[in-house]
């Protein structure tokens, strides 16, 4: 939810690295843009830079849908509400939920959720913990936010309960009262991407694990969720095929969306991940990569 943990330098020219330079213009126009938000869209201190809006708007006006693809919970996204056009549909949560941003703060409407499974929750937690002893959770509902007393102050609320993941996550216990979109696990002293082989290899198909955190904080979602299953969902309601999407990303969690869109970049930013996973390349978020690309790509199909 925030930028790598690895950055490269941002190129030194705001030269883009596209799939124009690897052989002319694509052949399918643009339909519907993809984008994450934290170390993506928004810079550094969380704004929308005046030039990224108008690029969106512009999109939006020439007939190109625009999604917002986060980490993020529902809650967290009035960041951008005041920026939504058109349908005003998100995926939060890495695809564990689409969100109509419409209502505004406190408002926001559920239209679809594909939730962790208790069962399957339980067992990511347990396999976990014995793979990377020190590991704390936290388990993020639709509406509700608990955690263990250990897990550190890393998010922009007070937890509604604290207790240990496994009574939370019993039946009767308050993590199980909503859908539950993911469990957070976070590790004090792992390394981040090797907390995140680890966890993988302990978990399996029970659950999806990603990261977008530069600390050892991972984020566990249903079996075969992830941002670029729900976005494929939500293009298949629209007849969009991946070929039409342009897609934006800097972390692990993004990998799927980028490689599963027809024309993908990576911001100047990225982990190395996210790079080797992208079509393109763009500069840094703080210099407005994806508006600079929307810029472009709209002058290719005036």
């Amino acid at each position: 939810m925030t930028s790598a943990t690895r950055q490269p330098e941002t190129p030194a020219s705001t030269k883009l690295s596209t799939s124009l330079e690897q052989g002319g213009m694509p052949v399918v126009p643009p339909r519907l843009i993809a984008t994450d938000l934290d170390g993506t869209l928004l810079r550094d201190d969380k704004s929308v830079s005046a030039r990224t809006v108008a690029a969106l708007a512009a999109a939006e006006e020439a007939g190109i849908e625009v999604f917002f693809v986060t980490g993020r919970p529902a809650r967290w996204m009035d960041v951008v509400s005041d920026h939504v056009h058109g349908h005003g549909l998100a995926i939060c949560g890495n695809g564990a939920a689409v969100v109509d941003l419409h209502g505004g703060a406190g408002a926001h409407r559920f239209v679809k959720v594909r939730d962790l499974a208790l069962d399957n929750a339980l067992d990511a937690v347990r396999m976990v913990r014995e793979a990377a002893p020190g590991t704390v959770y936290a388990v993020e509902q639709t509406y509700g936010f608990y955690q263990e007393p250990d897990y550190p102050k890393l998010h922009m609320e007070i937890p509604d309960t604290l207790a240990p993941a496994e009574e939370l996550l019993a039946p009767g216990g308050a993590g199980t009262e909503q859908p539950i979109l993911k469990i957070l696990a976070y590790h004090p002293t792992l390394d981040p991407d090797a907390f995140l082989t680890v966890a993988r290899l302990a978990v399996g198909r029970r659950a999806t694990i990603t990261r977008s955190s530069p600390s050892a904080l991972l984020e566990i979602s249903g079996p075969d969720v992830s941002k670029a299953s729900t976005l494929a969902l939500c293009c298949a309601e629209r007849g969009i095929s991946h070929e039409e999407v342009v897609a934006f990303g800097d972390m692990p969690n993004d990998v799927e969306m980028l490689t599963w869109a027809g024309r993908s970049y990576a911001m100047g930013n990225a982990h190395p991940d996210v790079i080797a996973a992208a079509s393109g390349q763009t500069v840094a978020n703080n210099e407005d990569g994806v508006a600079v690309v929307i810029e472009q790509m709209l002058l290719e199909w005036r």
